[in-house]
Order: C-alpha cells, then structure tokens, then sequence
C-alpha cells in the first residue's frame, strides 16, 4: 500500500474543510458576543473569528482582543462557555 502524501495537506485546508471549520468558530464568536458582559461594549465588539492556515489543516480562533480582555475573560470566562456551549470544550 502506497500512502498518498499530499491527501491529507490538501484536505484539511480544502474549501469545504475550511469553510466548516470557519462556520463553527463563527457560532462559538456568536455565543459569546451575545453573552459577554456589557460595559462600554468594548470587549463584546472586539470578539471575532481568526483563520489560520497551517501546512495540514485550517484552524479558526476565536478571538477577544480589547484592552481589557484579558481581565473580562478571566472573571466571567465568556469565550470558554461558549466554546463550551457549541459542544466543543
């Protein structure tokens, strides 16, 4: 048996793989924005989805980067519920 070597490369960074990957990031980024504590709303509006693109597969983050996210996720944990929630955690 003969591995085909460039398969995986090229699955795991296909459109379909990564428009999935993609879309689930995106309902995780949803939960959370509509969950996230509100103050100023500048934490909730700076959540967002990050592709990325490694030599084997796509990966989608989700992302908080206000300046104070840091401070917001480690007392509610907004991002990690969501996560979470969407089955994934």
């Amino acid at each position: 048996m003969k591995f085909n070597e460039s398969f995986i490369p090229g699955l795991g960074n296909s459109a379909a793989v990564q428009s999935i990957v993609k879309a689930k990031a995106e309902q995780v980024a949803a939960a959370a924005r509509a969950s996230a504590p509100v103050d100023t709303g500048d934490y909730r509006d700076s959540i967002h989805v990050e592709v990325v693109h490694t030599p084997f597969r796509v990966v989608a983050k989700v992302v908080a980067d206000s300046d104070h996210a840091m401070l917001v996720e480690s007392k509610h944990g907004t991002l990690s519920r969501a996560l979470r929630a969407a089955g994934n955690g």
